[in-house]
Parts: structure tokens; sequence; C-alpha cells
């Protein structure tokens, strides 16, 4: 394996961002980083096509995409790429991406989506997050590198792809296991408040979300590592 493109959701100065990209110089030789110039998270497989794409280099091989995160993996495969890359890996993620209701939400699994598109094998990366607890990107970065050993010998068919989310777990808790598994197909409780003026709020609680045991909202808020393939 030689070229990986890297991009994401939430901004190419996010620290999920530099830590995949620290897991990415360990297996590839040439890394590429197109991701979006801004925050563009839970936007789904939105694309842009009605107007124009600006981007702009921020280091060697490295763009900042004033876009989606789709368009960043169609801008890097189409135009800025010499050619299609061995591998396209998304996030990490500041948060879980679990379940078939994120699955179709997440800009991060949108980019890994993209690629898969075009027959480039993917991935999507998270991290589930609690909010009482401080996050190590450098023990997540490990965790993905574990979870891309776990999987890269793994065969995908046409259309298939790997979502992988990590638990955030405390200094002290036992280290995950790897575990291969569906995504949940519950939805997530959809929950919100009204105001005086009727404006609505969203309340629903993502720790609280159903699960079926096996699943990945399962595996993953049982303190293991959730690897499952996907498809477009």
């Amino acid at each position: 394996m030689n070229r990986v493109l890297l991009t994401n959701d939430d901004g190419i100065d996010a620290e999920g961002l530099a830590a995949l990209e620290t897991v990415a110089r360990r297996f590839f030789d040439d890394v590429w980083v197109v991701a979006p110039a801004e925050q563009a998270s839970q936007i789904g497989h939105r694309v842009t096509t009605d107007t124009p794409l600006r981007f702009e280099e921020r280091g060697e091989q490295r763009y900042a995409v004033h876009g989606t995160p789709a368009d960043c993996t169609r801008v890097a495969l189409a135009h800025l790429l010499p050619s299609h890359p061995d591998w396209v890996w998304s996030g990490i993620n500041h948060g879980g991406n679990l379940g078939r209701h994120d699955f179709v939400i997440s800009g991060t699994v949108a980019a890994a989506r993209e690629a898969a598109f075009f027959g480039v094998p993917a991935m999507s990366t998270s991290h589930y997050l609690k909010r009482e607890l401080a996050l190590c990107w450098e023990t997540a970065a490990d965790r993905i590198a574990s979870a891309f050993c776990e999987l890269r010998d793994e065969e995908t068919g046409p259309g298939e792809f790997w979502n992988i989310n990590l638990p955030h777990l405390a200094p002290d808790e036992p280290s995950p296991e790897f575990r291969f598994c569906d995504l949940e197909k519950q939805p997530l409780e959809v929950v919100f408040e009204a105001d005086e003026e009727q404006a609505l709020s969203y309340t629903g609680a993502y720790h609280d979300r159903p699960r079926v045991e096996g699943s990945d909202v399962a595996v993953c808020f049982s303190g293991d590592v959730a690897i499952s393939r996907v498809s477009i």
C-alpha cells in the first residue's frame, strides 16, 4: 500500500484528523489531506454541483475545500490526486457514528461512502464521546491503527466500506476488544422541547439510544471497538 487520502467533517484543523494522519503515516508512504475548510458535520451526503467549489493549499499535499465532506472526496479523486489512492480514510470524528440513523446523517461516513462509489477501499472512523471524560487522541490513534490491522485483509464486495467506532474509556478501564458487528437498526430517539414561542430544541440523549445486543451501538457502548462492514 502506498497512497491514502484523508478527509473528515470536523474541518481541516480538527484534532481527530491530525490523529488520523499520525496513523496513516505508519502504513502509507504517500499521504494526502483534502478536508473541509470549516466544520461540516451532520450534513449527510450533500454535494455541490450548482456553484463553483473553491479550495486552497494548506501545505504539501494538503488542501482545504470550501464544501462538504463528500465534495472533498470528489475533488480529491477527480482533480487533486495524480491517481486514485489505495485507501480513503475519513475522521477521526469528534463523536460516534453508530447505527443506521447516524449512517445517513454523518458527513464523516459520506466522505468514505463517496470513495466506495468509485471502487476505492474506504473507512470512516469515529470516537464516541462521554462529556465527563477527557479524550486522549494518542490512544485513539493507536486504536484506529489496531482496527485497521484487523480489517485490512478482510474482503469487501462492490460498494462496501468500513465504519469504525471507538469507545470512550477511562484510563483505568480494560483495553477494548475489536469486534466485527452490524449497524444498529433502531433509530435514535427524537425528542424536542418547545419554548414560549414554539421554537423547538432537540433534547434527545445519544447515550440512552436503544440498542440490540451485538449491534455496533451495543458493542461501542459496552467499551469495545465496533468494526462494521457497510454498503452504499
